[in-house]
């Protein structure tokens, strides 16, 4: 019978390769955005503006207080009640990059406030603007603190990617709820799905790793 269903796994693995490149689309778009979002919230999360940080607060907290799949069926199910018409695809793609946006922005802004306030003062003193200042000192300092952590978010977003599956993309764990009804031996079926997970996430948790390595030297 599990040769029977072995045989069965390997004529549909075609719809896992479907389904891993849906995923890998959905992350990677995902991933730069929220990277983009992320690190805007991150700078305005170390504003001087004592109401800019309370929104940015609050959007952080907001997205770390609540699970990630209720984010999703907002976006797809609330949404469109206020107007907003998304597709699968593309409300999975926002949902995604606002829940990371929000993880992303805390990196940043720890990164940020990790850089000695000498070197904020320093260039203040030679006549560099707030802007210049993040761009040209502040920022690349921070990048020895933010990127370790950056790129661990990252396969924890890919991963969490799975959960868009209940708004039906069909990405790598629906390509396995579907097979699983047609060959139900469960632990085979999803072992592949997280054997395929595995294999985009991986190369990620090297370059953290090495990432750390390199920063702890350097430092």
């Amino acid at each position: 019978m599990m040769q029977f269903y072995f045989h069965e796994l390997v004529q549909i693995f075609p719809l896992f390769l479907r389904g891993l490149w849906m995923t890998v689309q959905i992350s990677f778009i995902s991933l730069i955005l929220a990277t983009i979002l992320g690190f805007v919230a991150g700078v305005l999360r170390t504003s001087k503006n004592r109401l800019i940080r309370s929104f940015i607060g609050i959007y952080v907290f907001v997205i770390r207080g609540t699970p990630f799949v209720v984010q999703v069926f907002i976006v797809f199910f609330i949404f469109p009640e206020w107007g907003i018409q998304l597709d699968a695809f593309s409300a999975a793609v926002l949902a995604m990059t606002v829940m990371g946006g929000g993880f992303v922005c805390e990196i940043v802004a720890g990164g940020i406030t990790a850089v000695d306030k000498g070197q904020w003062e320093a260039a203040t003193s030679s006549g560099l603007t707030a802007l210049q200042t993040l761009r040209f000192v502040v920022i690349p300092q921070a990048m020895k603190t933010i990127l370790p952590p950056l790129v661990g978010e990252y396969v924890l977003l890919i991963k969490d990617s799975s959960v868009v599956s209940v708004i039906g993309v069909m990405d790598l764990t629906r390509a396995g709820w579907v097979t699983v009804v047609r060959i139900p031996e469960g632990l085979m079926v999803f072992s592949l799905v997280g054997i395929l997970y595995f294999a985009i996430s991986y190369p990620l948790i090297l370059l953290s790793n090495y990432l750390e390595k390199r920063m702890l030297v350097d430092g």
